[in-house]
C-alpha cells in the first residue's frame, strides 16, 4: 500500500489567497471522449473573479477543447460546465447566445472577418444585438480601438493591410466590444516577435486591471505565462494535475512540469520574471 501511495501522482489544488467568492467558471466531473479516446476524465476546475488563469499541458491534453467547452462551442461527454452559475453544457442555443454577450474571445490567429474593415469587425458584435443606434456604435468602436492602442486612421483598413500585432489588437478590441466580464485568450502572443509580444502582454495587464476582467488563457509561451498568470492549471493524465500560483506549481514533482517549466526555456523565462520583480521592488 505504501508503494502505491508513493507512485500516485502528486496533486495541487490551491485557491486564490484572497476571498473572491464563488467561482466564475466551475467545471465538475467533466469527461471528453472522441470515439474510444478519452481526453478528459473526471476533470474539475474552478476559475475565480478577477484572476488570470492560464491552462497548460502537453500535446493531446485537450487545452483548446476545454476552452471551447467553457465557451459552449463544444459539449462535454459527461459532467457540467457552469459559467456565472449557469450550466452552459445544458443551455439551449438562444440562451447560450445571450450568455456569450458576457464574455469575449481572442482566437489564436485573430479570426477577423477578411471581407470587413477593422471598424466593421469591431462593430460586428454590437450590430448583432440590433439594439444600438449607429452613432453609438461608432463612438464605442473608436473607444475600443483607443483602448487597445489602434488609432482611428486604422478604422477603414482591411485585415490584410494589418501587421500581426495590429491584427491581435483589432481582434482584442472586438473581444471587448460588449464589455465582457470574462475574457478568453487562445495563444495571445503566438506569431509575435519579442518586442510586440511584450507590448501585447503589457496591454492585457492594463486592460485586466482597468476593466476588472476575469481572464482564461491558453499559452505555450512561458514569458507570457509567467508575466500574466495569477494561477496556472496543468493538464496531465486526463485531469487537472495542479492548479495554483507559479511558485507552487513548480514544486509539484511530475515529468511534464519538470520538462515544461524547468527546461532551458523555462529557466530563461524565470530569470526574466525574477529580474522584473527585482526592478519593480526597487521602483517601489
Amino acid at each position: 500500500m505504501a508503494d502505491l501511495k508513493e507512485r500516485a501522482p502528486q496533486r495541487l489544488n490551491k485557491r486564490p489567497e484572497e476571498d473572491v467568492g464563488p467561482p466564475v467558471v466551475e467545471i465538475r466531473k467533466l469527461w471528453t471522449r472522441f470515439g474510444r479516446t478519452v481526453v478528459h476524465q473526471d476533470l474539475n476546475l474552478d476559475i475565480y473573479a478577477g484572476e488570470i488563469l492560464t491552462i497548460v499541458g502537453g500535446s493531446g491534453t485537450g487545452k483548446t477543447v476545454l476552452l471551447r467547452q467553457m465557451l459552449g462551442l463544444e459539449r462535454p461527454s459527461e459532467g457540467c460546465v457552469k459559467v456565472f452559475g449557469e450550466d452552459i453544457s445544458q443551455a439551449d442555443p438562444e440562451h447560450l447566445q445571450h450568455m456569450r454577450n458576457h464574455w469575449g474571445m481572442l482566437f489564436q490567429q485573430g479570426a477577423l472577418y477578411s471581407a470587413l474593415s477593422v471598424f466593421d469587425n469591431i462593430a460586428f458584435p454590437m450590430r448583432e444585438l440590433r439594439a444600438l443606434p449607429e452613432d453609438v456604435i461608432r463612438d464605442a468602436v473608436l473607444l475600443k480601438m483607443d483602448m487597445v492602442g489602434l488609432g482611428p486612421e486604422h478604422a477603414n483598413k482591411m485585415p490584410s493591410d494589418l501587421s500581426g500585432g495590429m491584427v491581435k489588437r483589432a481582434a482584442l478590441a472586438r473581444a471587448l466590444a460588449l464589455e465582457p466580464r470574462l475574457l478568453f485568450l487562445d495563444e495571445p502572443t503566438a506569431g509575435l516577435d519579442p518586442d510586440l509580444s511584450d507590448a501585447f502582454v503589457s496591454l492585457i495587464q492594463t486592460l485586466h486591471s482597468e476593466l476588472k476582467l476575469t481572464v482564461v488563457m491558453v499559452t505555450h509561451d512561458l514569458d507570457t505565462l509567467f508575466a500574466l498568470s495569477s494561477r496556472i492549471a496543468v493538464l496531465a493524465e486526463k485531469h487537472v494535475l495542479a492548479v495554483g500560483p507559479a511558485c507552487d506549481v513548480l514544486r509539484v514533482q511530475h515529468p511534464f512540469i519538470k520538462h515544461f517549466f524547468l527546461g532551458p526555456r523555462g529557466q530563461r523565462a524565470l530569470e526574466v520574471l525574477e529580474e522584473r520583480h527585482a526592478q519593480n521592488e526597487s521602483e517601489d
